[in-house]
């Protein structure tokens, strides 16, 4: 990492509860390529006043996490069509004073369904109602599937994305039988629910892709479980890995390898 000096551009997270993952991921990249870069995480109490920290200071990036993916619509310049279509934002980039909105998040999820060749005939089961299940819920859309359910405990969240996008949703389980069955709540995250399977063994043991947004472990137990009945995976860690690289090519038009990204996301996982 360069010294400090006056000419390192900057760029920043802003979220609730600051976390050194992006940090660690970011900074070890910069190094990496010998950029003149640093990353730092910040929370705020003012959005406002952080967004317009960000286009007066000449801030280069800006990450954003809840609960600010979607106050800071009003305060940039232009929206993607990454962003614009779930409103929400998790990446800001200030071109000169010129903020441009997009969702890393949205394209990380879209890159996976493309890599792992996902059967946009297959049927889909999403658990989960919150900003990310927007994210992959769009996602899936945008590739193609026509038969997604949503199932949430919050009748009208779960509603409100599955109306959003044109498919179904429940409050209960539906039967076990879908291809593709993705968890898009806290369950097995680290912390209370760290124990917790998120769907039961028989919707494991008939899907073909079962995919957890959960970052952190990347090993939870529905990734386990799936692992030991032979099913392929999709992970959060796949996903967080995919989407800062995204933020890091925006902020520092360079675009690492895939190689590359494993190790700064496995060097972010450390500490």
């Amino acid at each position: 990492m360069p010294i400090l000096n006056k000419d390192m551009t900057l760029c920043i997270s802003l979220a609730a509860r600051p976390s050194n993952l992006g940090t660690r991921f970011h900074n070890y990249l910069y190094e990496e390529f010998g950029l003149n870069f640093i990353y730092k995480a910040f929370t705020t109490d003012d959005i406002n006043a952080a967004i317009a920290g960000v286009r007066g200071l000449g801030i280069r990036g800006c990450s954003v996490s809840m609960p600010f993916k979607e106050a800071v619509i009003p305060l940039v310049d232009a929206i993607e069509p990454s962003a614009e279509a779930i409103e929400s934002v998790n990446t800001i980039v200030n071109d000169a004073g010129t903020l441009t909105a997009s969702n890393t998040d949205y394209e990380a999820v879209a890159q996976l369904i493309d890599e792992n060749a996902l059967d946009p005939a297959a049927s889909v089961l999403v658990r989960g109602s919150g900003g990310m299940a927007k994210a992959v819920v769009a996602a899936f859309r945008g590739a193609g599937f026509d038969d997604l359910t949503v199932v949430a405990r919050n009748e009208a969240a779960g509603a409100a994305i599955a109306d959003k996008y044109g498919y179904r949703t429940t409050t209960v389980d539906p039967a076990a039988g879908h291809a593709i069955i993705i968890n898009v709540t806290p369950l097995g995250m680290s912390g209370a629910d760290s124990d917790a399977l998120s769907f039961s063994q028989a919707h494991i043991d008939a899907a073909e892709t079962v995919f957890d947004v959960v970052a952190f472990p990347a090993e939870t137990p529905l990734i386990r479980a799936a692992r030991a009945a032979g099913t392929p995976v999709i992970t959060g860690a796949d996903v967080i890995a995919l989407q800062a690289a995204r933020q890091f090519e925006r902020y520092t038009g360079i675009t690492p390898t895939r190689e590359q990204v494993e190790r700064a996301s496995a060097f972010s996982r450390e500490a």
